[in-house]
């Protein structure tokens, strides 16, 4: 198994969003390094933490479950779909997606102003200056363990 990092605006799609819907497709990254992780390394059953981008706080909301691997995202040959790709064709698809399943969400978000004392992140991608933009990021191990000690000790695991 293997652990991740996906952002969302919670504007478009939070964590909310998806508990309401129990499962859904994460769909709409135009990234080429975020594509490939969801393409080429997600695996069904990754943890994944839901993170709340462009948000007051930004910060971890919760715990999401891969449940399909990569696949072509369909809203890539929709010319009416703000996801379009001209480019792309249902022969040399240029966009993937996962389908993800709610696990949990947190009683509060887990702000990034916080992550950043972390220790265990100092060599994450999540606080990497040039990868913040990213909305997939891999996480060791460690970094998982970390930002769940963290919601456990600041209390904001659901019972």
């Amino acid at each position: 198994m293997a652990y991740w990092l996906m952002k969302s605006n919670p504007k478009f799609f939070g964590i909310e969003d998806l508990q309401r819907l129990g499962t859904d497709s994460w769909d709409g990254v135009r990234n080429y390094r975020a594509r490939n992780f969801m393409r080429d390394d997600m695996k069904i059953g990754d943890k994944v933490f839901f993170y709340h981008s462009s948000a007051k706080p930004s910060g971890v909301a919760g715990i999401m479950t891969v449940t399909t691997a990569g696949y072509p995202d369909p809203t890539q040959f929709h010319p009416e779909h703000r996801h379009y790709d001209p480019i792309a064709t249902e022969d040399a698809p240029r966009w993937y997606m996962v389908d993800l399943t709610f696990e949990q969400a947190f009683t509060e978000v887990l702000p990034l102003s916080e992550l950043k004392f972390l220790p265990a992140l100092e060599d994450s991608l999540l606080l990497r200056k040039g990868c913040q933009q990213l909305t997939v990021i891999p996480l060791e191990p460690k970094h998982w363990r970390a930002i769940m000690d963290m919601a456990e000790t600041l209390e904001l695991l659901p019972e």
